[in-house]
């Protein structure tokens, strides 16, 4: 079949070879040692390159090389995968067309169907692991380094699609979330599922999805994940981390270093009143946090006492220590040599050195995990990380102007996920929920991983409506109410669902079905197999 009349990179169905991660890791370590100094300063991290970039350069340098091609066991004995190319993987620097024009010169005189996705999947895996070959050649790896995509100026054109592939629906069409098409109302995931389900397992194909979409891209999406379990910090799963293109210096770990930025807000220039009811959140959120009995008297001079501190600092940022020196300033002479419930939840934040006093880094334009695994999971310290350092991105967020668009998709810049969300949830959460809302206008998106759907829907705050993608995993109860809100159901079609729930197995979830539903036919909801990816 000729080839010339058929654009082989939009034959439907194309996806990669199996274990292709794997196979060009060697390579992947390779450049990075090249392109890497020794040893680097603190905050300045090595570069890590991008699968995607590896892929990329693997298949132009097989395709650079003019051996006579033809369709023999190297080609078909590979293994493909479910899984897409990401979708700027043939688009990045407009090198599509070069990538065609090469294959196409390479397989001119190969009589095949051409059509066939499996056949085009198989050559273009065949020409990464040929460049792959060369690469590890001695000398190969200097000779072709002149070659690396670059970053230039930004086009709105340029918004990467970010249609995530997580798995397969029972008919084994493949499952997409689309999460910046102008279609879609926002960008949240709420992911309810208990221990064993495969929740982290989804969390990571998420995460895979929308930095393989994006890493390489003049629009970039970096995440912040809370590790509750400290699964994603620990070393032994350092091979996660290759799947989300970063490496360890991403992770965080306040035990061991204090997070390297402040918390508090900067109010330099800002009206007073600003001040005031900042010092007023902030006195509620600790009480929430930690739990504590304080009473009016407490909270009233817990509230003057950060204001204070403020105003001691030139309306800059202040510590905890500052707080809890001016709280103490504030007390009945009588007083001054009691612990009363304010002095011990700022001790203990004080004493456990969570946070810098200064920004040192800057949360958006990297990727971060915090390991929280050594915290216990419903204590203040656990609580009062979670709760400032969305505070903090909310902070930065409002400085951004609203995310470019184009006439099909917007920005994604960041998105943060919370796991064991159930622990943020029990309280009136004003940086969680602010953060939402923020998100749809400034590009940022989040997911929150709970082991029970009913967390979702607290008497503080509805995250259910705000959510474009729930995904249901298997439950150990199941709320009724929340099922009839999520997916419109009632009567046998409940209980139907509700069967279907208990008799998910792990990897499989639940997700609302937003065509069926707005015709009011069919079954609400579809069912969906997780790609394994950890």
């Amino acid at each position: 079949m000729a080839m010339n009349n058929i654009n082989l990179l939009r034959v439907k169905g194309v996806t990669t070879v199996q274990d292709m991660h794997d196979r060009i890791m060697d390579v992947k370590n390779l450049l990075e040692q090249r392109l890497n100094l020794e040893e680097y300063s603190d905050n300045v991290r090595p570069v890590t390159l991008n699968f995607s970039v590896v892929l990329r350069i693997c298949l132009l340098v097989g395709l650079s090389d003019k051996s006579p091609r033809r369709i023999d066991e190297s080609i078909n004995n590979l293994v493909l995968s479910r899984t897409p190319y990401a979708t700027t993987f043939f688009t990045k620097s407009d090198i599509g067309s070069m990538f065609e024009t090469l294959l196409k010169l390479r397989y001119h005189d190969v009589d095949a169907d051409w059509t066939a996705p499996t056949l085009v999947s198989r050559a273009i895996g065949r020409e990464i692991l040929r460049g792959r070959e060369i690469l590890l050649k001695e000398g190969a790896i200097d000779e072709w380094l002149t070659y690396m995509p670059l970053r230039g100026g930004h086009s709105v054109s340029a918004i990467p699609e970010l249609n995530l592939h997580i798995g397969e629906y029972e008919n084994g069409m493949s499952a997409y979330l689309d999460i910046n098409s102008r279609e879609i109302a926002n960008t949240q995931i709420l992911v309810a599922g208990t221990t064993g389900s495969g929740k982290s397992n989804l969390i990571s194909v998420l995460i895979n999805q929308i930095r393989g979409a994006s890493s390489d891209t003049h629009y970039p999406v970096n995440f912040l994940l809370f590790d509750y379990k400290g699964e994603f910090s620990d070393p032994a799963n350092a091979a996660w981390l290759q799947k989300f293109d970063t490496d360890s210096s991403a992770i965080l770990n306040p035990i061991e270093r204090p997070l390297p930025f402040t918390p508090f807000k900067d109010f330099t220039g800002k009206p007073i009143n600003e001040v005031n009811l900042y010092a007023t959140e902030l006195s509620t959120a600790l009480s929430a946090i930690s739990r504590a009995n304080i009473s009016a008297n407490m909270d009233t001079r817990l509230s003057n006492a950060i204001i204070n501190a403020y105003k001691s600092k030139g309306f800059k940022p202040v510590t905890f220590n500052e707080i809890l020196e001016n709280y103490k300033t504030l007390l009945p002479e009588k007083q001054q040599d009691r612990t009363d419930s304010v002095i011990s939840v700022l001790t203990q934040l004080v004493t456990n050195h969570i946070f810098e006093s200064e920004d040192k880094i800057d949360l958006l334009n990297n990727c971060y995990i915090i390991n929280l695994g050594r915290f216990p999971k419903d204590g203040a310290m656990a609580k009062a990380i979670v709760y400032f350092v969305v505070s903090k991105l909310n902070s930065i967020y409002e400085s951004l102007p609203p995310q470019a668009k184009n006439d099909e998709r917007v920005e994604l810049r960041h998105f943060t996920i919370i796991d064991e969300a159930h622990y943020m949830l029990d309280f009136d959460n004003r940086p969680l929920r602010e953060l939402i809302a923020v998100g749809r206008n400034k590009g940022m998106s989040i997911i929150l991983a709970t082991q029970n759907m009913e967390s979702f829907k607290s008497k503080y705050f509805d995250f259910y409506a705000n959510a474009q993608y729930p995904l249901i995993m298997k439950q150990q109860q199941q709320n009724d109410n929340v099922l009839k809100d999520l997916f419109g159901v009632s009567g046998n079609s409940l209980q139907e669902l509700k069967q279907v729930i208990t008799g998910l197995q792990k990897g499989e979830l639940i997700t609302k079905d937003a065509e069926n539903m707005a015709l009011g036919i069919g079954k609400h909801w579809q069912k969906i197999k997780v790609t394994h990816l950890i």
